[in-house]
């Protein structure tokens, strides 16, 4: 009987070891806007297009850059240079928008490269100013490079 519970115990320190591990390790598409790296949890892409028409849209924020059709559904666009108050980038001949859900709401977001899918182990740790309200989180990379995390949240809620 005490074998069993031996047994037992152990197989619980091993189901509670793996749950930690597989919480830790969070996957998230890369991307450039404005020479920073940014990453979305890989659970709210839908997909990515280049070089997409988007339409302007009369009387909306100037980050919003419009809207697409994407297969009967139209979609906005925000540009990520226009929420950090960059200029735009006019030596972009080929421009990414990658779609995103959050909360069942489709949203385009439009950035200068799309890097690749990385896994990310370790915490993220929390930003030191509170100025950009959208980005939830920062990182170092295998590379040396910070990327900061989108709070893709805050970031259909923008005002």
């Amino acid at each position: 009987m005490q074998m069993e519970n031996y047994i037992s115990d152990e197989m619980l320190d091993e189901e509670n070891n793996l749950a930690e591990a597989e919480e830790i390790i969070n996957k998230h598409l890369t991307f450039i806007s404005a020479e920073l790296v940014y990453g979305i949890p890989i659970e709210n892409v839908v997909e990515i297009i280049t070089n997409p028409t988007i339409t302007a849209l009369p009387l909306v924020p100037p980050y919003v850059k419009g809207i697409i059709n994407l297969r009967g559904q139209i979609v906005p666009i925000i540009d990520m240079r226009q929420i950090m108050d960059k200029p735009k980038n006019e030596n972009i001949s080929i421009s990414c928008v990658i779609i995103l859900e959050i909360d069942s709401i489709s949203i385009g977001v439009l950035v200068d490269e799309v890097l690749q899918v990385i896994n990310i182990t370790g915490k993220i740790s929390d930003t030191p100013s509170k100025n950009l309200s959208f980005i939830s989180g920062m990182t170092n990379l295998s590379d040396g490079t910070v990327m900061y995390r989108l709070d893709c949240d805050t970031l259909i809620s923008i005002k």
